[in-house]
């Protein structure tokens, strides 16, 4: 529109066509063609003030025909509805050569597909525009695993090769860059990473910024994500924040993407012909040239290397190392006991069938109940056991669970050797102890009625006669029997109390 503005301002000034089209640098025959045009739109120089290009050129091509845009000897189409298109397209498994095959089978004299295709991509282009980020020194590192791996022998005999996954963070400031193997990419070894970024920036940044992976984002919200609780914890314990990257929004993580990128091309390449046989020596690798790429290149439009950017705003790391650890919430059993990782720990028993949150280390676990811990215990191997303390049992399985073999004999010798020797002589004849504990600490509980000297008397009548059980020794006291002489017998038959005397169980 310029050069037509030109060409209506010379020809108001009587310059003939020749030395218009040498001066605006185009052919005659386009000056004649819009000196015509601007006859039959009824425009002349000076142009009003209102008249801008658009406007301008709206009112050069309405004469032509076919209104606005339309060029003489051209057909003008029904617009598709590109928005429609683009709504489509999103969808799984449509094409842009479905949708024309669904467009033109409503307009047979619509657009072919070339000139479809170039339409919606230019009505696309219009669309996506790219916000220009910009980031403050130590304000965010930016995580994410790249997609391909570093191989590993893991068997030297057979050659079986493990995949390392490579987890990568970077600066967003100074770009400075981080890279990890790990096995996985578990909840154990993502916090590993973000710790060992932390350790290699010096510093920790003011937010972390993930991408939606379940592993830091347990649902993806674009107003209110939900973290994972350990990944949070350890957020927390840095003095740091976690702001997730929005929902299918890949730009917001663009200077990860290309830290991946960098890395991908940075250490695999050049890693490609090397053989690890441990994730050790993958690390050693990938730290010498990182340490290449922060250390000996420098920012090229800055001339400083990357860590002098950031590494001043960054937090301090915190005196104590962060321990690692899990949240799982659990349901009491009616044993009060929950279950973690094939072991069960004890808690009060008043919290029978609550929920409770368990957070167990590789050393501890401890349970919380509405926020208030409620027990702490080691952390014992998956081995289906129950690890119980006292405390927590109710009063009646408490004074059951004390009961042992050896507090029965040693409680049954302080009454005396009779009591002693009729105990011994129950669990013997048991085939498992344990059959006889009620036996044997029903009898030792009668010493509370009948007193001790009473009831060990009773015990060796009881041996004598052959009654070895709870109902005969208290039938005895209860009918005086103990008081009474014992039957005459043989010095043969006289019983032998001595503790080093094994019974007939000893020999089964």
């Amino acid at each position: 529109m310029r050069r037509v503005r030109d060409v209506i301002r010379l020809k108001s000034a009587g310059m003939p066509t020749r030395e218009i089209a040498r001066r605006v640098g185009t052919a005659p025959s386009t000056v004649r063609l819009t000196i015509r045009r601007c006859e039959a739109a009824g425009l002349t120089w000076p142009l009003p003030g209102d008249v801008t290009d658009t406007v301008l050129e709206a009112r050069l091509f309405a004469s032509a025909g076919g209104g606005p845009g339309t060029r003489r000897g051209h057909r003008r189409q029904a617009e598709p509805d590109w928005a429609a298109v683009h709504r489509e397209l999103k969808r799984k498994h449509v094409t842009l050569s479905i949708v024309w095959e669904e467009y033109i089978a409503g307009e047979p004299s619509g657009y072919r597909y070339s000139r479809f295709c170039e339409l919606y991509r230019a009505w696309e282009g219009r669309l996506s525009v790219t916000m220009r980020q910009s980031h403050a020194a130590g304000e965010k590192l930016f995580v994410d695993y790249a997609g391909d791996g570093v191989p590993v022998v893991i068997d030297r005999l057979t050659g079986e090769r493990r995949a390392a996954q490579i987890f990568v963070a970077v600066l967003g400031a100074s770009s400075v860059t981080y890279a990890q193997a790990t096995w996985t990419q578990g909840l154990a070894d993502w916090i590993s990473g973000h710790v060992g970024a932390f350790e290699a920036i010096g510093g920790v940044p003011a937010l972390l910024v993930p991408d939606n992976t379940k592993v830091a984002v347990i649902k993806a919200c674009l107003y209110d994500p939900q973290i994972n609780r350990s990944y949070a914890d350890m957020a927390a314990h840095h003095g740091t924040a976690i702001l997730p990257a929005r929902p299918r929004r890949p730009r917001d993580k663009a200077k990860v993407e290309q830290a991946v990128l960098m890395v991908e091309r940075w250490l695999l390449g050049r890693l490609r012909h090397r053989i690890f046989h441990s994730l050790a020596e993958v690390n050693a690798a990938i730290a010498e040239l990182m340490t290449r790429l922060n250390e000996e290149r420098p920012i090229r439009r800055l001339g400083v290397t990357r860590r002098k950017i950031d590494r001043p705003a960054l937090k301090v790391l915190p005196e104590s190392p962060y321990v690692f650890a899990e949240w799982r919430i659990c349901r009491v059993s009616i044993d009060y006991h929950v279950e973690v990782e094939a072991h069960y720990y004890s808690v009060p028993h008043r919290f029978v069938r609550a929920e409770v949150e368990v957070r167990f280390t590789a050393r501890t676990v401890e349970t919380f109940h509405k926020g208030e811990r409620i027990a702490a215990h080691q952390r014992v191997s998956g081995n289906h056991k129950h690890t119980t303390v006292p405390e927590h049992m109710a009063s009646s399985h408490r004074r059951y669970a004390g009961w042992t073999i050896e507090r029965i004999r040693k409680d049954a010798a302080t009454i005396g050797p009779a009591t002693a020797a009729l105990c011994d002589l129950i669990l013997d004849e048991r085939t498992h102890p344990e059959q006889g504990f009620r036996a044997c600490l029903g009898i030792i509980r009668l010493a509370r009625s009948y007193g001790q000297e009473r009831l060990d008397a009773a015990a060796m009548r009881a041996i004598d006669i052959g009654a070895r059980t709870y109902g005969s020794v208290k039938s005895i006291l209860a009918n005086n029997l103990d008081r009474r002489p014992s039957p005459k017998r043989s010095a043969d038959d006289a019983p032998i109390l001595h503790p080093n005397i094994r019974g007939p169980r000893y020999y089964n």
